[in-house]
């Protein structure tokens, strides 16, 4: 049974990092290659780790909180147990991203007013000089 793998430079190319960053998320403990001399090679479990990585990140998830999960699952724990984390993680980020829309809404709503206001201003500032032109 062959094990297919792969190089950083292919996983790179993949999934439009850097090496850097995948050498960034293997220092973090998300990835963990085997060596061969010198040589990064990345198994298939890796290139998994490195999507569900990338996923979570656009989620907005923190790389200690994916790590946490992602171990979940190389544990022999339950699945129970392991969706209970990944919900209370989901929850927790929710709630985080709800707090900062309401805030962005409250601000928004102001940036209006102060528009509606500036703008109410200008007509009135421009009738006077209207009025002067045309005397």
């Amino acid at each position: 049974m062959s094990t297919q793998t792969f190089t950083i430079g292919e996983l790179a190319r993949e999934f439009d990092l850097t090496t850097r960053a995948i050498r960034f998320y293997e220092d973090m403990g998300l990835l963990a290659p085997e060596r061969a001399g010198q040589q990064r090679v990345y198994s298939a479990r890796d290139r998994t780790r490195l999507t569900l990585t990338l996923r979570a990140k656009r989620l907005g998830l923190k790389l200690n909180e994916v790590k946490d999960i992602l171990d979940m699952y190389d544990s022999p724990r339950d699945t129970a147990a392991q969706l209970e984390r990944f919900l209370g993680v989901l929850g927790s980020h929710r709630a985080q991203l709800e707090a900062q829309l309401e805030e962005l809404q409250t601000n928004l709503a102001e940036v209006r007013a102060q528009e509606k206001q500036a703008r109410t201003a200008l007509a009135r500032a421009a009738r006077p000089k209207k009025n002067a032109e045309a005397r």
